[in-house]
């Protein structure tokens, strides 16, 4: 019995697909009469309903050719014993599915299912399940996005550097370049073995009138990868004097041209007049570039105050062990720091800072300003890291 086109062309894919789930082919011609009974016995055994061969015979010649001038319109009770043939449903009988209120629930779920059609045919062709090509296309999908994720994992950078050989050769052959370098001091950096000894050298990135920008001895590497995740372990430096510090500098360029972040244990006495104690700190700033003179302080995070040798005692403990990590995705670069006794301690969070700028360069640094007073500190670093990573 048939509402419409839509009931009929449901009617045509049904007893295609119980062909196909009996002889393992499609419905490209009518059924014998040997093959009407077995398919009508077949139904009887899973379903447990009963599908006469002549009605079956005479189904399969309808569908193949409506146009004949004899019509056959199946009521819904067959509709929904082929359906449940097709759709595994547990045996039941005439009895049992009257007692349910014949709701021929699998007609309709099949029914259902004919609304994304499950069978596209085309003259003389092989019909084809959609549902089979919605699979392909799942499979294609998954099968690009692990390749994309297999080659872009592939090229995420993994930098782990612990500084027991501070040769110019290996530094170069390992991605490094000395940027403004002052030899005298250079020569003096492997003087504590397994570290990389900076100097706290005259020089800022920090714009100054009659100052040129330069940062001496400043160690820098390409960063390959828009997001990435890096960290820097310093030892035994604890900023005595202003603007003495030491940390990571992230860079669009090497000239102080463009966009910049530097993070830094530092030290700070000078409040504008006013009486405080010193201060030993966690520094961030950001700068847009040459063509902009005011930096952006986003961090300034006071670690210890210094009045007396006590305090700078204290500092001196819980300042053995320092370390920055920085982690950018996409904007948003979150800022991490450890300080304490031992290695490896825990890292908190400082902030999480957005920022529009893709750092082409990471440098590690040590600095004291442009002031002569302050005295020249070594910063030993024992360990720095840079991970690529995917971009969320």
């Amino acid at each position: 019995m048939y509402r419409d086109d839509f009931d009929r062309r449901a009617f045509a894919e049904l007893m295609d697909a119980v062909v196909r789930k009996c002889f393992d082919h499609p419905l490209n011609s009518p059924l014998s009469e040997p093959e009407s009974k077995h398919l009508s016995t077949e139904i009887e055994e899973r379903t447990g309903l009963v599908i006469g061969w002549r009605s079956i015979k005479n189904y399969t010649a309808f569908v193949l050719n409506p146009s004949t001038g004899k019509q056959e319109n199946p009521s819904i009770a067959t509709l929904d014993t082929l359906a449940r043939y097709v759709l595994d449903a547990p045996t039941t009988n005439e009895v049992e599915r009257k007692k349910a209120g014949e709701s021929f629930s699998y007609w309709f779920r099949y029914r259902e299912q004919i609304g994304t059609p499950t069978l596209i045919k085309t003259a003389n062709t092989k019909p084809k399940r959609s549902g089979d090509g919605w699979l392909v296309v799942v499979l294609v999908l998954i099968v690009l996005v692990l390749g994309y994720l297999f080659f872009h994992q592939a090229n995420l950078e993994q930098i782990q550097e612990d500084f027991h050989n501070t040769s110019d050769a290996y530094l170069s052959q390992n991605g490094w370049t000395v940027q403004h370098k002052n030899e005298s001091y250079w020569k003096r950096r492997n003087e504590s073995s397994g570290r990389l000894t900076l100097f706290t050298l005259k020089g800022d990135n920090w714009p100054k009138s009659g100052e040129t920008p330069r940062v001496q001895n400043l160690l820098i590497r390409e960063i390959r990868n828009d997001c990435f995740r890096t960290e820097i372990h310093m030892t035994d430096f604890v900023p005595g004097g202003n603007w003495q510090q030491a940390g990571l500098l992230l860079m669009e360029d090497t000239l102080f041209t463009g966009k910049s972040i530097r993070l830094s244990l530092s030290y700070n006495d000078f409040f504008g007049g006013l009486k405080r104690p010193a201060e030993i700190l966690i520094q961030a700033i950001s700068s847009y570039g040459k063509a902009d003179a005011n930096l952006e302080e986003f961090i300034h995070q006071p670690l210890f105050h210094i009045s007396n040798a006590e305090d700078r005692r204290i500092a001196d403990t819980n300042l053995k062990n320092v370390a920055f990590r920085i982690e950018k995705q996409g904007r948003k670069f979150r800022i991490l720091y450890s300080a304490s006794p031992v290695d490896n301690f825990s890292f908190k969070e400082l902030t999480t800072y957005e920022f529009g700028m893709a750092p082409n360069y990471i440098g590690l640094f040590a600095l004291k300003g442009y002031v002569d007073s302050t005295a020249i500190a070594p910063v030993k670093i024992r360990y720095f890291r840079l991970d690529g990573q995917l971009c969320n």
